[in-house]
């Protein structure tokens, strides 16, 4: 009997069984703003133990910008849906043109989301189970959150939560100068303004290097660009690319 199973490749180790199974990655990419969101729900403690709050984020993968947000007490796939349909018409997105990629909890995989984003034209895109890496803006920004010095160890209230997410976003948008783009704000690169800063960047840099050259390593010094495309999940040949050549 095991010299047959063994022939038919039958015989192995039990454990193996239990293993999940191989999923596809998301291999998505941005080239500018409203082509790739990125949403997620996180918790926010409440004044009391097991009690929260759940802080709704809707991000642009390209510009870094917060689309939209919202707290709520509960996680809801209904308002899901009116944030994410409000947003894409705030952005006046067209159709065919967005991707809003997220992971796999109940609110993301709900009915009511999938077809909202059917009728407007967007695509849906979702993490591979068991995978905490493959939604990295969302998480990203979330520890931007949480790791502010005036972010509290609880909120006394909803409202509490609220006004301190306004505040947090009105900085995070407009004055928040990100490493990822370039350091310019998200608000400025999603709203086509990042061609004239790194302008107004190289011109002062040539004038500083006009009047004191000896205090540059470099002849030409350059502002950093911004990134042309940005991916979830890149091709393998394009991580394996030297980095000068891209």
């Amino acid at each position: 009997m095991y010299r047959l199973l063994g022939q038919a490749g039958e015989i192995k180790e039990r454990r193996d069984q239990l293993r999940h199974p191989t999923y596809k990655k998301s291999e998505l990419f941005a080239t500018g703003p409203n082509q790739l969101w990125s949403w997620d729900i996180t918790k926010l403690r409440g004044p009391a133990k097991w009690n929260y709050f759940y802080l709704y984020v809707l991000l642009d993968v390209f510009s870094r910008y917060t689309v939209a947000w919202m707290i709520a007490p509960r996680e809801s796939g209904n308002l899901a849906r009116k944030m994410i349909a409000q947003a894409v018409h705030q952005q006046s997105v067209p159709r065919a043109q967005l991707t809003i990629h997220a992971d796999n909890g109940s609110p993301m995989t709900s009915k009511l989301v999938a077809f909202k984003m059917a009728d407007l034209g967007v695509t849906k895109s979702h993490s591979r189970p068991h995978v905490s890496n493959d939604n990295p803006y969302s998480e990203s920004h979330f520890k931007t959150l949480k790791y502010r010095p005036e972010f509290p160890d609880r909120f006394g209230c909803i409202e509490d939560a609220r006004q301190f997410c306004q505040t947090f976003f009105e900085w995070y948008n407009n004055e928040h100068q990100h490493s990822g783009i370039a350091w310019l704000t998200p608000r400025q690169v999603h709203y086509g303004q990042a061609a004239g800063m790194i302008e107004v960047r190289q011109q002062t840099l040539d004038f500083a290097f006009a009047r004191f050259p000896e205090r540059f390593v470099r002849k030409a010094p350059r502002p950093s660009p911004l990134p042309d495309a940005v991916w979830i999940n890149p091709p393998q040949e394009i991580t394996q690319t030297p980095k000068e050549t891209l």
